[in-house]
């Protein structure tokens, strides 16, 4: 009755973290938009090889996340046709586009509540819910993108290998090689690649040699090859740039060099990491030193037993991807995300041993645990009512609003602090921080979403264009950065094109311009009628209708 009871709790918190919003505001950033044109451009096409942006190949990533994205607009044109514009006749809307990424991440919680109950029986509520509810899971489950398919993936694959590892069942040998090929469509041969240095590390410092080629299972290798080798392939055939600029630029050049100009210090993943699993930062601290301090003191012979070999696992896990892309030149926060399921896993194991040891007054949760881990679910508290003022304003500037959000959080975190202490146990810890959580969305959803939608999407500029004209104009901009291109380009689904690179429009045509730019692209249409439509102050951008040349 207890486990049907955890897992119906687990469920709810799923659907609410997981799925709740997915379309509450637009499509963000540059790649969100980018990958959900993509897969409808391969669905319109009825093509399931080339990833096409704008009409030509696009092939930066592989194909998994179109694919689901595909599959999802397929459902939403019978369950989402009833919409106000054209894209959700079509079933493409940002649901919908969002929508793999929370699938994804609820099959991964799935597998790990599953693989715990079997093999870690007592942990797999706690594991199931701090991965749920960790603010990378939360984050990348609202969003677009290859990250969370590959996060999956990696996941279930390395779950599956530790428990052929433990039982030696072909049946988890094969799923571990099923997860590695949905990982290679999901994001390239970075999946295997970390799967591969894992195991490595493992096999050396157990001195089991044995298990690397034991690993190596033929049929398992067969079976990533049928599942991965056919799209890449097809797609080699196809376009024979594809090589080149998927495995030389978007592999080799992303890691080498700083070609796509996203550079940060080595250290950058440490605190990306521990912002990922907030609130149970203090917890993996915890863990991370408890675990540290042991292998100092006893050199290695802690690991000794079945459960030893376990964390010794989850450390390897958590560690590799960390620094393996600390050592790429291009970095971006997602990339870490593979690490963040190990990371609940090690706080689960944590919390695990902390409760078989609750005789011991030092195992409860002390005063200044309490106090931290208050601070951490208050932050998240205090982000989500702080957001809109921020949106708005890009930066933190302590006026009413940010006042109001700081007082209010601090008062929610003296309460999350006072229950932990009166009431300290692991129980408490867990309802207290899913209420943290759950309240932190609804925020974040009811209240700042708008402000989101208005300061960061391109889904209110689309609006403004089509209610000037609902039929298909062309569209120009004027010092207008590529996020809010390809963000247009997803939702008047056409291309738009550049003053500033040397496309004026001939004809007729509605340009989208940074505020006050009127003087500066005037000389460009020197004899045309040019009028001005509306603005929008969110975006310090302005409408204009240019007329014919």
């Amino acid at each position: 009755m207890r486990s049907r009871t955890e897992l119906l709790l687990l469920i709810a918190c799923c659907i609410f973290l997981l799925f709740y919003g997915l379309g509450a505001f637009g499509l963000l950033g540059a790649d969100e938009p980018r990958y959900a044109q993509v897969a409808r451009e391969m669905l319109d096409r009825g093509d399931v090889i080339t990833p096409t942006l704008n009409g030509k190949p696009w092939l930066e990533k592989p194909p998994l996340y179109y694919w689901q994205a595909m599959l999802s607009y397929r459902v939403g044109r019978a369950f989402l046709s009833a919409g106000p514009d054209e894209n959700s006749l079509t079933g493409v809307t940002e649901q919908t586009a969002r929508l793999p990424g929370a699938i994804d991440a609820a099959l991964m919680i799935a597998a790990i509540y599953f693989f715990l109950r079997r093999f870690r029986p007592g942990t797999e509520i706690d594991a199931a819910l701090i991965a749920a509810s960790s603010a990378g899971i939360i984050g990348f489950a609202h969003a677009a993108s290859t990250d969370m398919p590959l996060t999956a993936s990696f996941t279930i694959a390395l779950l599956a290998w530790y428990a052929w590892y433990e039982n030696e069942r072909k049946t988890n040998l094969a799923i571990f090689y099923f997860g590695l090929a949905l990982g290679m469509l999901a994001k390239g041969p970075i999946a295997p690649a970390l799967a591969a240095i894992i195991v490595i590390l493992f096999a050396a410092i157990k001195r089991d040699w044995r298990l690397i080629p034991r690993t190596l299972w033929l049929p398992g290798i067969a079976l990533f090859f049928a599942i991965s080798l056919p799209w890449y392939i097809a797609v080699q055939l196809r376009n024979p740039s594809f090589f080149r600029i998927f495995i030389l630029e978007h592999n080799l050049a992303r890691f080498s060099t700083n070609v796509y100009h996203h550079p940060q210090p080595f250290w950058f993943y440490l605190p990306v990491v521990l912002l990922a699993v907030m609130p149970w930062t203090l917890w993996l601290i915890l863990a991370l030193v408890e675990r540290l301090r042991l292998i100092g003191r006893e050199r290695g012979e802690a690991f000794s037993s079945p459960d030893d070999h376990w964390v010794l696992f989850l450390l390897f896990w958590i560690v590799v991807p960390i620094l393996f892309f600390s050592a790429s030149q291009s970095k971006l926060p997602g990339y870490i995300l593979p690490a963040v399921p190990a990371a609940a896993l090690l706080i689960a194991e944590y919390l695990a041993e902390r409760r078989e040891r609750e005789e011991d007054q030092q195992s409860r949760i002390s005063m200044a645990q309490a106090v931290v881990h208050a601070i951490f679910c208050g932050a998240l508290i205090f982000a989500a009512f702080a957001a809109p003022a921020v949106a708005y304003s890009r930066h933190l500037t302590f006026g009413p609003e940010i006042r109001f959000a700081a007082a209010v959080s601090a008062l929610l975190a003296l309460g999350i602090a006072a229950t932990l202490v009166m009431r300290a146990g692991r129980q408490m810890l867990r309802q207290v921080t899913i209420l943290a959580l759950i309240l932190s969305v609804a925020i974040v959803i009811r209240f700042a979403a708008p402000a989101i939608d208005a300061t960061q999407s391109s889904r209110p500029i689309a609006q403004a264009i089509q209610n000037f004209s609902r039929n298909p104009v062309p569209v120009a901009l004027y010092h207008v950065g590529r996020t809010t291109q390809y963000g247009l380009d997803f939702y008047l689904n056409r291309p738009t094109q550049t003053y500033d690179s040397g496309e004026i429009p001939t004809e007729p045509h509605l340009l989208v311009a940074a505020s006050n730019a009127s003087t500066d692209f005037g000389t460009l249409l020197a004899g045309r009628k040019v009028s001005y439509l509306t603005s929008l102050p969110a975006r310090k951008l302005e409408l204009y209708w240019i007329g014919k040349k």
